[in-house]
C-alpha cells in the first residue's frame, strides 16, 4: 500500500486537468485521483440547489472510496456554490478555485482586463465582489462562454475546434467602446487553460497575459500537506499512482486514455488505472 499523500482533483469533466497538471508539477511525489462527474456535465448549466446536492453526494462517495488527504474542487462554479457545504459536512481538507481577478488586476499595465468564464460564473455575486474588492480601478470586460467549455473538452478528446471558432468567442471580449487595449484576460473556468496554447497562436492575442488559478491552487495544496506533516523525505517516497474515475459508466476507454496523456507527460506515475462508477441519485 502506498504511503504517499493522496490528492483528489474533482470536476465535472476535463477542466480540472489544468489544475492537476499544476499540482503534479509542484508535488510529483503524491498519489493522484482525478474524478470527473461526467454523468452530469456541464455543471455550469445546473440549478444552484441541484448542483450543491450533486457535489455533496458525489464527494461523499469519493471520500469514502479514496480517503484523500486533500480534495481539490477544480471547478469555479462548484467551488463558489458548494465549498462551504462540503467543509461543513466532511472532515476532509478542501481547496477551491476562484477567478484570478486579484493577480490580474495587480499585473495589468493598462487596467483593462477580460474576464472569460462560464455564463453562470460571470453573473455570480461572488464574482461581483471579487471585482469590487480587487479590481475596482480596472475596466473588467466580462464574457460568459459555454462554447469554450465544449471546445476544451473536444480538445482533450482529440477533436479540436478551428481557429475561427476560438477567435469568434475571444472577439466578444473586445465589444467595448474603450480605446485602451486589453492586456490581461482571466481564465475563470478551469477548462479554459486547456486552450491557452491555442489562444497564444491566434492573431491579435499573442501579447495578452492569460491568468488562471492553477499555480496558486498547487501551492495551496502543498501548504496543507506540509502543515499536516504528510510530505516525506525523498528517499522514502515510492513512485506515485494515478487513478481516473468517471461517474458515467458508459465512458469510453479512449476518453480515459486522453486524460492520461494530458497528465503523464512527465512519466511520474508508476501505476495508472481508470474506473467508472455510477453515483446513485
Amino acid at each position: 500500500m502506498s504511503t504517499l499523500p493522496k490528492i483528489l482533483v474533482f470536476d465535472s469533466g476535463a477542466g480540472g486537468l489544468s489544475i492537476a497538471r499544476e499540482i503534479t508539477a509542484v508535488l510529483p511525489h503524491c498519489d493522484l485521483v482525478y474524478a470527473a462527474d461526467n454523468a452530469m456535465f456541464p455543471y455550469g448549466e445546473m440549478e444552484d440547489d441541484q448542483l450543491i446536492s450533486r457535489v455533496l453526494e458525489v464527494m461523499g462517495h469519493l471520500i469514502e472510496k479514496f480517503t484523500p488527504d486533500v480534495a481539490v474542487i477544480a471547478c469555479n462554479t462548484a467551488s463558489t456554490l458548494a465549498l462551504e457545504a462540503l467543509r461543513a459536512r466532511f472532515g476532509t481538507t478542501f481547496v477551491g478555485v476562484v477567478p484570478a481577478i486579484k493577480p490580474a488586476a495587480k499585473t495589468s499595465s493598462t487596467s483593462v482586463i477580460g474576464l472569460l468564464a462560464t455564463p453562470a460564473t460571470v453573473e455570480r455575486e461572488y464574482t461581483n465582489n471579487l471585482v469590487k474588492d480587487f479590481a475596482d480601478h480596472c475596466l473588467v470586460v466580462r464574457v460568459g462562454s459555454s462554447k469554450l467549455v465544449e471546445y476544451a473538452e473536444n480538445e482533450i478528446a482529440g477533436n479540436p475546434a478551428s481557429n475561427e471558432e476560438l477567435e469568434a468567442e475571444l472577439q466578444k471580449l473586445l465589444t467595448t467602446t474603450n480605446q485602451t487595449p486589453m492586456d490581461t484576460v482571466v481564465l475563470a473556468c478551469t477548462h479554459f487553460p486547456l486552450l491557452k496554447e491555442r489562444f497564444n497562436r491566434l492573431n491579435g492575442w499573442r501579447n495578452v497575459q492569460w491568468v488562471d488559478s492553477g499555480s496558486a491552487i498547487a501551492r495551496r495544496v502543498k501548504f496543507h500537506l506540509e502543515e499536516a506533516g504528510k510530505l516525506k523525505p525523498a528517499q522514502l517516497r515510492p513512485q506515485p499512482s494515478l487513478m481516473l474515475y468517471f461517474t458515467d459508466t458508459d465512458t469510453h476507454p479512449s476518453i480515459a486514455k486522453c486524460y492520461q496523456q494530458h497528465l503523464i507527460a512527465d512519466n511520474i506515475f508508476g501505476t495508472i488505472s481508470a474506473h467508472t462508477g455510477a453515483v446513485k441519485n
